[in-house]
């Protein structure tokens, strides 16, 4: 599609856009498929800048994003954290709450007793990051700490391909390997983090479309009946000193009284930017 203009290019998406998302919303994907379909920057998109080349695919792309599809899966990547990444259908698309699960990784050796050196938080650690999907937490983790140990896995080879990927373009060495946290020995670790399926099927109904309809339900949904069943797992296992979870912001009491009765102390239950109850750190009690 030729458009001599940016202001006619995202007049154009809003009002094709309309009634499937709100002008803002529309609005926001206009400036996104510019940046991605020009090599413009944000400013000269904003200022008007004249646009001299096709847009390739621009109905293609359109027709997709009407029918909800992400945008991050129609250009194959996502800005995170400062880190641009591959994803795919076969991961989730990072969100912002997991990149508040890393701000406080780190943060943790204030976390941890200053008047104990055995329970001190290492200062050059073993991580495994369990369920990594692209490969986010462990990339963003390794970036701001090098001297960290960081190893991630998944039960995925398509999403530990993606991982690897992500990890080479960001320039981060991580160790990753495939197992099945339910079967397969894992090692001995200093930390454990993880944002495993927390989503229970009775939540689905709330869903928003985009996320219900195309990304990957084994990374999402949890049996109503065992909810906690991800999070039980890793905790008894009892292979790190410390763990840290993602969690499911409607179950953040029946978390700590988890890692209660497997013997975890320090127990943290700390809140999201929205308000809801979304990181729980702990420390095995050894």
């Amino acid at each position: 599609m030729y458009l001599c203009s940016v202001k006619e290019i995202i007049t154009d998406i809003i009002t094709q856009l309309s009634g499937v998302y709100s002008e803002q919303e529309a609005r926001e994907l206009a400036y996104w498929i510019l940046e991605e379909s020009t090599g413009l920057t944000r400013t000269e998109i904003l200022t008007g800048c004249k646009v001299t080349k096709n847009i390739p695919n621009y109905k293609v792309i359109l027709e997709r994003i009407a029918k909800k599809e992400p945008i991050q899966y129609i250009f194959g990547h996502t800005t995170w954290c400062g880190l641009d990444l591959k994803v795919t259908p076969a991961t989730l698309i990072p969100r912002p709450e997991t990149a508040e699960l890393v701000d406080t990784l780190s943060t943790l050796s204030r976390h941890s007793p200053t008047d104990s050196p055995t329970h001190r938080f290492p200062d050059s650690p073993k991580v495994l990051d369990i369920g990594t999907g692209t490969g986010c937490i462990a990339i963003a983790l390794k970036r701001e700490h090098p001297n960290w140990q960081v190893s991630a896995m998944d039960i995925s080879a398509e999403a530990l391909a993606i991982a690897q990927e992500n990890a080479k373009r960001c320039s981060v060495p991580i160790n990753f390997f495939q197992a099945d946290i339910f079967t397969d020995e894992i090692g001995q670790f200093d930390l454990i983090v993880s944002n495993p399926p927390y989503v229970r099927e009775c939540e689905k109904s709330s869903m928003e479309t985009n996320v219900l309809d195309y990304e990957p339900h084994s990374a999402l949904f949890v049996p109503d009946s065992d909810p906690l069943c991800f999070y039980r797992r890793i905790a008894e296992i009892k292979k790190a000193l410390y763990i840290a979870f993602e969690i499911n912001q409607y179950l953040g009491q029946e978390m700590v009284a988890l890692m209660q009765s497997l013997g975890y102390t320090d127990i943290e239950l700390k809140k999201d930017s929205y308000g809801n109850n979304r990181i729980l750190l702990a420390r095995l009690d050894e």
